[in-house]
């Protein structure tokens, strides 16, 4: 492809998302469709968050069930996308001389399925995952997408899959419970920072104070967006494709850097 990819981060919320028809799936078929069909895709999930950095290897990875409890409808799910070993060898090169594990054991966890199953349906878009290193100060993974943006003008689409906020002890399934308001004032602020192009403030957010480390109180979750800032290019526009919050304490954002086409 000889234009410049955008880079985006999806808040994936519920596992129940992966076979739901909802705004948020919508929004993520919608954005799907815009972008059309990249030279693949290098992910990064909350759900593969381990003590060092790893890539996948495998020529049809396998579709991991990462989660307890659901309807065996979800359990059934396939996601058959192949592997990208030219992938692989060009994210090990960028991110050269640091140590990175090529794993041939994981798959594609549901961070990363149950959203690309709605915006590549076909699952014929090559898919390649980044384990998150949980040893690593947030700058770390910052600093690990700005190595990685190139791959954006490679054809390569750059998915991170978190949440903004993400606090499951606290969240309510009661379909009338309002969000907590520290989870509209964080996800409010993130959005913020990003329209004043102060996206370096997100990045030590435990600093941000306690509705921070209320929305984020373990870092896996929040994450996956550094990687997806630190590939922001100048002059990338931001935009969000996705806005809400769901059983209260799960942001649905998602955020969008880099325009389409």
């Amino acid at each position: 492809m000889s234009t410049t990819l955008p880079a985006i981060f999806f808040g994936h919320g519920n596992p129940m998302n992966a076979i739901g028809d909802n705004a948020y799936t919508r929004a993520w078929a919608q954005f799907g469709r815009a972008v059309g069909k990249p030279r693949a895709v290098l992910s990064i999930s909350a759900h593969w968050y381990v003590p060092e950095v790893g890539v996948t290897v495998g020529t049809a990875p396998r579709t991991i069930h990462d989660f307890g409890g659901f309807p065996r409808e979800l359990y059934a799910i396939e996601y058959p996308a192949p592997g990208d070993a030219a992938l692989v060898e060009r994210t090990i090169g960028l991110l050269a001389p640091l140590a990175v594990r090529r794993d041939d054991r994981w798959g594609l966890d549901h961070g990363t399925w149950s959203v690309l199953r709605h915006v590549f349906p076909q699952a014929d878009v090559p898919v390649v995952q980044l384990a998150i290193d949980r040893r690593r100060p947030p700058r770390f993974h910052f600093e690990i997408g700005q190595r990685l943006a190139p791959l954006r003008e490679e054809g390569v689409l750059i998915v991170g899959s978190g949440n903004v906020v993400h606090n499951l002890p606290l969240m309510d399934f009661a379909a009338d419970a309002p969000p907590y308001d520290w989870a509209l004032r964080f996800d409010a602020r993130v959005r913020d920072a990003l329209c004043d192009g102060r996206a370096r403030d997100l990045i030590d957010y435990p600093a941000l104070g306690s509705d921070a480390l209320l929305a984020a109180p373990t870092p896996d979750h929040y994450l996956p967006l550094l990687y997806v800032l630190g590939a922001a290019q100048s002059g990338d526009a931001v935009s969000f494709p996705v806005e809400g919050l769901a059983h209260r304490a799960i942001s649905m954002r998602a955020i969008q850097i880099g325009a389409i086409g």
